[in-house]
């Protein structure tokens, strides 16, 4: 693990010198999706921009290759297993109206920043439940404004099956169906009369962007230029969104002040091009491709410019950090899975990784374990519900797109990596061996959940029905 140069002035925040905290994360975002992680189609000139003037981490996990349970995993700290998180009453995701949702015994990343004096703030898809307890203002947000789930679950073309689309403010429906291609201008600007707010007092801001998710809406100014047809202006409206936000940090004089971390939920289907770079694998699988994503770090003065560093770092890590770095702790004494990555974003060498081992689970099935250089497949499971045994071994550090099986010559480190998959089964569990886990917490659950809204057919909806037929 390389270090980049230490930074001599990382020493405790004080009270007035803690960093606003802005989290841009994005959905099916694919590790090779941007200029500055080697994408030959996609123009991200703001989004390299940040990766110049901060940290570019090539070995980033969230903690699922679906939405539901990564977004649950970064939020809390903890592996979607730990939160009842790993699969919603045997779907991968959150649907509207579910009874599911997230704890309200977990604590969130928002609720720690609040108590450390933060004002907290969400913009855009939140996908941990739709019921008025589990949204973001009964988590730690002091305002919310967006999707509460996926931009393909109203009424479409594709699948009319859904309620009306709801745009919400905190916990008020304020559109229905909205247009879609003008959610990225309403986004930003939220976000950005959120940081002229709140100039004067540290702040958290979590942009979830919608794109690059089907269905592909995308303004026309973005898609003009793209040579990658709408996916490729799906990419380039979240690069304008992030300079905009850049800029307005800029005018404030807030630039020096600020942490910016830039990710994305899980990888992409690669339907549109080389979107997980030479990584294998899409969203929904345990390769690479669905779990590792890009992650930018920036604050000038603290993150070293120009660094790229390979330390396994994961989502759930950024709670952790955030706690540290604002001289917060975790209140409720629960535990966690996430470890204290500043030394690592301040550019410190680390004797010790933060990790150990992964665990990649996919819809509470263990599919696969790595450490440090190997990645033992234990099992595969598919969208369809069908699961089988595997047993495929690969060396991550010479191979980090998982072609060359090497099970056969080193028996003595599948032995390893097997009893390490034993150790997270007997935490979190496993469907396919039947291990239960001794370390899961239950999701949080409501009895007689409703859809958040109905079709009303005398209703003027601006778009009634989704025009494009795509979903996913």
């Amino acid at each position: 693990m390389e270090s980049c140069g230490y930074i001599i002035n990382d020493e405790k925040v004080t009270m007035r010198k803690k960093p606003n905290i802005i989290i841009i994360n994005c959905d099916d975002l694919g590790w090779g999706d941007l200029g500055c992680t080697g994408h030959p189609l996609h123009k991200t000139p703001y989004l390299d921009s940040l990766a110049e003037n901060g940290t570019r981490f090539t070995n980033f996990y969230q903690g699922s290759s679906v939405c539901s349970p990564s977004r649950g995993a970064m939020l809390t700290g903890c592996y979607p297993n730990r939160i009842g998180f790993d699969s919603f009453d045997g779907k991968w995701v959150l649907f509207c109206g579910e009874s599911l949702g997230l704890s309200k015994e977990e604590e969130t990343f928002a609720d720690i920043l609040k108590r450390a004096g933060y004002s907290t703030h969400m913009v855009g898809k939140w996908h941990c439940g739709d019921q008025e307890e589990f949204l973001p203002t009964n988590h730690g947000f002091d305002s919310y404004y967006g999707l509460p789930y996926s931009n393909d679950m109203g009424i479409q073309r594709v699948d009319s099956k859904y309620p009306p689309l709801p745009l919400l403010r905190d916990t008020e429906v304020v559109e229905a169906q909205p247009d879609q291609r003008s959610l990225i201008f309403r986004y930003t600007e939220a976000c950005t009369e959120i940081i002229r707010n709140n100039k004067d007092r540290p702040f958290l801001l979590y942009m979830a962007h919608m794109h690059v998710h089907l269905p592909h809406y995308v303004a026309e100014k973005f898609t003009t230029d793209s040579k990658n047809g709408r996916y490729g202006g799906a990419v380039a409206a979240i690069d304008w969104s992030t300079g905009l936000i850049m800029e307005e940090l800029k005018a404030q004089g807030l630039e020096s002040d600020t942490m910016i971390i830039f990710t994305s939920d899980n990888g992409s289907r690669c339907d549109y091009g080389p979107s997980n770079g030479h990584l294998r694998g899409v969203k929904t699988t345990a390769w690479e491709g669905g779990f590792r994503v890009p992650l930018l770090v920036s604050w000038p003065g603290h993150v070293p410019a120009g660094c790229v560093r390979d330390d396994i770092i994961t989502g759930m890590d950024l709670l952790p950090t955030m706690a540290s770095i604002c001289g917060e702790s975790l209140k409720s004494g629960l535990p966690i899975d996430g470890k204290d990555a500043s030394d690592v974003f301040f550019g410190k060498s680390t004797d010790e990784p933060l990790h150990k081992s992964f665990a990649y689970y996919c819809n509470g099935q263990l599919d696969a374990v790595r450490d440090e250089r190997w990645k033992l497949h234990v099992g595969r499971r598919g969208r369809d519900g069908s699961n089988e045994r595997v047993l495929e071994l690969y060396d991550l550090q010479n191979d980090p797109s998982e072609l060359k099986n090497v099970v056969g010559d080193n028996p003595d480190v599948v032995a390893k990596l097997q009893a390490i998959a034993d150790e997270w089964r007997q935490k979190f569990g496993d469907v396919f061996t039947r291990d239960t886990g001794n370390e899961r917490r239950p999701a949080g659950r409501v009895d007689n959940p409703k859809t958040l809204t109905e079709f009303d057919p005398n209703h003027p909806y601006y778009m009634a029905m989704y025009d494009i037929n795509e979903s996913g």
